[in-house]
């Protein structure tokens, strides 16, 4: 009975072609919508995670300055100086590391090509701090941090544009009035949250970028690495606490630095891309419910068209629910060939902007299920209406019915 059921559905949805498809149109909308957005909302997220994991995942990042939500306006505060590196690294228990920053810009040349870029001063707690490995070469040696030689580690960027992405180790560039030896190169990474490539730097010695290109000692930014045995948070408050008494900060009075940690940073901003995915998607499966109307509205069409028909099969011994069951089903095979060309319109708007959108491209099983359930759904609640008129006609007016 069920498989005769199908076939006459079939039959009915072929002799009808395009009326069949625009009648669809609406769940392959919905359903290619909801499954794309949720799809690239998840891309998106993995992307964010995975330039925040570049960063490190127990890391603190100390600035001078209330930029961060911790109001702002007045004189600019003090720098950090080299004695609150080193107090930070020894009076707080937890800390792994601590690598100061001081930061330039200025333009590398080598052999005619040229390349403007940022110039990173650091020690050799910086690759300690972040997980950022070399692809060649070699790290600072203690001699050439405290005599601040003029060597230097270059981001993939600025390799390929000085040496076409050829050898650069042993070679000696100019960065400004300033030669350089390439002692080591660093891997890739690409762009950083807010869009800033991360490839584009030359990491020196701090004291050779704080003589040669700032003109001071100052120091922006400090990364504190947290031993992971250590409550991040914890840490954190001593931190503040240590650095509120060497910058002689009274109680009462708001921090002239600020903390990050780069765990709470990526929560939030994971927390946020999940909440615009939510809420894209949605929107996105009201075009469902508009799917589901009009293939309500087409199946009330189709039971006026064949009242006749419906009119001899009870005649001839047809009981209703049969004839309830065929139209049901017709609806739900609408709707099922709706939602599996939702799902290939889908992976293929997927496969098509993933490349644009440089996030990395992932298969979700759970919602291509559950949008292609919600799609059957529809077709069993908005064709039961239609069904359940097309059943409820007596037989002696359906056949009286030109």
């Amino acid at each position: 009975m069920l498989g005769t059921t199908f076939t006459l559905a079939i039959r009915s949805i072929l002799r009808h072609k395009l009326r069949s498809f625009l009648t669809t149109l609406g769940i392959i909308i919905g359903v290619a919508a909801v499954v794309a957005m949720v799809t690239l909302g998840n891309a998106t997220t993995a992307a964010v995670q995975q330039q925040i994991a570049s960063l490190g995942t127990n890391i603190l990042q100390v600035r001078p300055g209330q930029g961060f939500g911790r109001g702002g306006g007045g004189p600019r505060p003090p720098d950090f100086e080299e004695q609150d590196v080193e107090a930070v690294r020894e009076q707080i228990a937890g800390v792994t590391a601590v690598a100061p920053q001081a930061q330039a810009t200025g333009t590398a040349i080598y052999n005619g090509a040229n390349w403007s870029t940022t110039i990173n001063g650091t020690t050799n707690a910086f690759f300690e701090v972040q997980p950022w490995p070399l692809t060649g070469g070699r790290t600072f040696s203690a001699a050439e941090e405290a005599a601040g030689k003029a060597v230097c580690i270059i981001g993939n960027t600025v390799r390929q544009n000085l040496f076409r992405g050829g050898e650069a180790v042993g070679r000696r560039i100019r960065i400004n009035d300033v030669s350089c030896d390439v002692i080591g190169t660093l891997s890739t990474r690409g762009q950083a949250g807010f869009g800033g490539d991360q490839d584009d730097i030359v990491i020196m010695p701090i004291k050779t970028v704080q003589r040669r290109f700032s003109g001071n000692r100052d120091i922006r930014l400090m990364l504190v690495g947290v031993d992971s045995a250590y409550d991040s948070a914890a840490v954190q408050s001593a931190l503040s606490d240590l650095l509120r008494e060497r910058r002689g900060i009274e109680r009462g009075e708001q921090d002239n630095f600020n903390i990050f940690d780069t765990a709470q940073i990526s929560a939030t901003l994971t927390g946020t891309t999940q909440l615009l995915t939510s809420i894209v998607a949605t929107v996105a499966a009201i075009s469902l419910i508009v799917g589901g109307i009009g293939i309500m509205n087409i199946m009330l069409v189709s039971v006026t068209e064949r009242t006749r028909e419906i009119g001899i099969r009870l005649a001839i011994g047809a009981v209703a629910n049969e004839v309830l069951m065929q139209f049901l089903v017709e609806a739900i095979v609408l709707s099922m060939l709706g939602g599996i060309i939702g799902l290939l319109v889908a992976q293929i708007a997927v496969a098509a902007l993933t490349p644009v959108m440089q996030v990395p491209w992932t298969f979700d099983l759970q919602i291509n299920i559950i949008a292609f359930a919600i799609a059957a759904g529809i077709g069993v609640v908005f064709g039961y209406f239609p069904a359940r008129r097309a059943a409820s006609l007596n037989p002696i007016d359906a056949l009286r019915h030109e």
